[in-house]
């Protein structure tokens, strides 16, 4: 039997890379490899690229009659120079500032108190649960435009509820004062939040042993004790991860803006990503809106180390 001819097609088939990898994918082999290069390609065309444009951008001149040049003017660091300069600079710092800690805040304390209070399993627990996770899934414009007919001011629920409760005695207009109006979307973006932070928190619960409670009740200890001494330190991964993804989504959060108060009056709600927005799509100068834009892509990078390193001690440990 003659086996030269098989041998060399075998050789063709080796020394063809196409084939290889044909091969290695109908074997199985080379498939995992495709399921990581499928979408890290998405990633670098649809988030790689978009950001180094971005950057780029920031160091560039680029308005309404620029935007389409492949090469523009150089403008250096005078972008973030004007972008600090801006007279509205310090109130956009002071509303981001109120806004992320105020929603990180309200979503971590109120989302911990709702898991402690599921996690006690009584009847009907999972179902009330569920009906929590709604607002988590629901599109944040809607959820904009049902609270801002919950914080109108002449005929909002929240005015009627605090009046009930006699604690106003005149309406508060939620969205035109400008002592009010950044907290009407704090308030908003906490109750978005609330679920998400209320079910992370539920599986880091579940994870502590129920057998170190018992311990600690037949040692005398009363629950705020366990709390501090056991839930607490067994949390700590799972507070640094779900802390870190609260202020990235927290700066990623845009939709409650336009739909509640649309930054005013008189900036007295605009925050960064909104205020990025209205330099780009409203004023069209596009650099300083991507200049904006970096200043943020900065706090989130540093969240995102924050919670790559909770995660990776919750593994260890």
């Amino acid at each position: 039997m003659d086996i030269s001819e098989p041998a060399s097609v075998n050789s063709h088939r080796r020394g063809n890379p196409v084939s290889r990898v044909l091969s290695s994918i109908r074997d199985g082999n080379g498939f995992d490899i495709l399921l990581v290069a499928a979408p890290l390609v998405f990633l670098v065309l649809l988030a790689g690229l978009p950001l180094v444009y971005n950057v780029l951008m920031s160091f560039q001149q680029v308005d309404m009659f620029t935007l389409g040049a492949w090469i523009r003017p150089f403008a250096g660091l005078d972008n973030y120079i004007a972008v600090i300069s801006q007279p509205e600079f310090p109130l956009v710092v002071r509303n981001t500032v109120i806004f992320v800690v105020g929603s990180m805040a309200g979503q971590f304390v109120l989302g911990f108190a709702l898991a402690l209070f599921f996690a006690q399993n009584f009847p009907g627990a999972a179902t009330i649960r569920g009906l929590f996770l709604v607002s988590w899934v629901m599109p944040g414009l809607v959820v904009g435009a049902i609270w801002s007919w919950i914080l109108a001011g002449d005929f909002g629920v929240l005015n009627s509820i605090l009046r009930s409760l006699g604690l106003i005695d005149a309406a508060i207009f939620w969205k035109s004062d400008p002592n009010f109006s950044i907290w009407a979307v704090t308030i908003a973006n906490i109750w978005l939040g609330l679920a998400f932070n209320m079910l992370l928190l539920s599986v880091g619960l579940a994870a502590i042993p129920r057998e170190l409670y018992e311990a600690a009740a037949l040692d005398g200890a009363n629950a705020w004790k366990r709390f501090l001494t056991i839930t607490l330190p067994m949390m700590r991964p799972t507070i640094g991860a779900v802390l870190s993804l609260g202020l990235i989504g927290t700066l990623q959060q845009f939709d409650l803006f336009p739909a509640i108060t649309e930054g005013g009056p008189a900036n007295s709600s605009t925050v960064a990503q909104y205020w990025a927005w209205q330099m780009s799509f409203t004023l069209y100068d596009f650099a300083r809106g991507a200049t904006i834009s970096v200043m943020m892509f900065v706090l989130v990078l540093f969240a995102s180390i924050l919670y790559v390193r909770s995660t990776r001690s919750e593994v260890r440990g």
